[in-house]
């Protein structure tokens, strides 16, 4: 498909999301979207460690793993640029970062995938854990291609807790953000982490919280492995929530008095209406466990930076609608929308 169909395609299927024929319930798309196989059409990723913490007295440097999807070099300066950030326990292998991935290649961007720390196995290349509130991380990954690759238009997508990310660095930044910086995307973003925590431990949601609790244990177990010095295997016996990892763990090995305190610093929600780059919000009422607070929302709806696309369905960032083979459109309608948004502020 060229650069102009796909645009176009974009355009056709940008109107309201209407879900998937028999995926009307939002357990049913988030389960179905995470494990849906993807076609992936992209170039051999050029790979990148990009520093973003530097090494003290006591510890090594934090490094993250990048994948690098560049158009031709006479080029790619002038191209649009993205950053995709994905969700808890996700990677730069996640099926949403392939699928967006695809369609920003296609439309001529650069693409970068970015791990978070330790994610992508590179557990090795930090002595810290990676938690919600390192928004600087993706600043000095943003900071780091813009410069090497003197890139003009760069827009940051976040997924979940990607998505608190992405939007925690652009309130953080607020009017000082670099003018390369055009746009800034969270697909279903857990921006109010605290309400989030507490709805993945209700019983319809413990599918969920026990899958990312096992997997999350187990990188902290390899991070004893790695750094026996830094981590104490005993404060993990016994842990039954998120809220219970995150104030015996993550607040223990990342500067936070507790889970509460970790919330509440690490939470995009308080900085979102410092927000001055055009930014969008994509958000379905029947995720499962991600809850945007009335609070949030007024802020959200009172930025004029900030457009906020709430839909009845689609689940936890999946928004699956139905497929129209004589188009070409495959019905990943998140993936459609955020492109056509950053495409327009390119």
């Amino acid at each position: 498909m060229t650069q102009t169909a796909e645009i176009e395609l974009i355009a056709s299927h940008a109107a309201e999301f209407l879900p998937r024929r028999f995926l009307i319930n939002g357990h049913l798309q988030t389960i179905i979207g995470n494990y849906l196989p993807r076609v992936n059409s992209l170039p051999a990723a050029e790979a990148h460690m990009v520093e973003v913490s530097p090494a003290t007295e006591d510890q090594i440097s934090s490094q993250v793993l990048c994948h690098c999807h560049w158009q031709a070099e006479e080029a790619r300066a002038s191209r649009p640029s993205a950053i995709i950030v994905h969700g808890l326990e996700g990677s730069s292998e996640s099926q949403y970062v392939v699928g967006n991935a695809n369609k920003l290649w296609r439309a001529g961007c650069n693409v970068i995938r970015m791990n978070m720390r330790n994610c992508g196995g590179t557990e090795a290349l930090s002595p810290t854990l990676y938690h919600s509130g390192l928004s600087t991380d993706v600043l000095a990954v943003m900071n780091f291609f813009i410069a090497q690759q003197r890139l003009k238009s760069m827009s940051l997508i976040g997924y979940s807790m990607g998505g608190n990310l992405v939007l925690k660095l652009a309130g953080e930044l607020g009017t000082a953000a670099p003018a390369e910086l055009r746009s800034v995307i969270g697909v279903s973003p857990a921006l109010d982490l605290g309400p989030s925590a507490d709805a993945l431990h209700r019983p319809q949601n413990r599918f969920y919280e026990m899958k990312f609790l096992r997997a999350l244990l187990r990188r902290y177990r390899r991070k004893v492995m790695l750094f026996p010095r830094v981590f104490d295997p005993n404060v993990a016996t016994g842990i039954r929530s998120l809220r219970e990892l995150d104030d015996r763990i993550t607040a223990l090995y990342s500067g936070f008095t507790g889970a509460d305190d970790y919330y509440y610093r690490a939470a995009a929600a308080r900085v979102i209406d410092r927000i001055a780059i055009p930014t969008l919000l994509l958000h379905a009422l029947d995720d499962p466990f991600v809850r945007i607070t009335d609070e949030s929302c007024h802020k959200l709806e009172a930025n004029p930076n900030i457009r906020l696309l709430t839909t009845s369905h689609g689940g936890h960032c999946a928004f699956l609608a139905q497929p129209d083979a004589d188009s070409g459109y495959d019905g990943y309608w998140a993936e459609h929308t955020l492109l056509r948004f950053l495409l327009a502020n390119a």
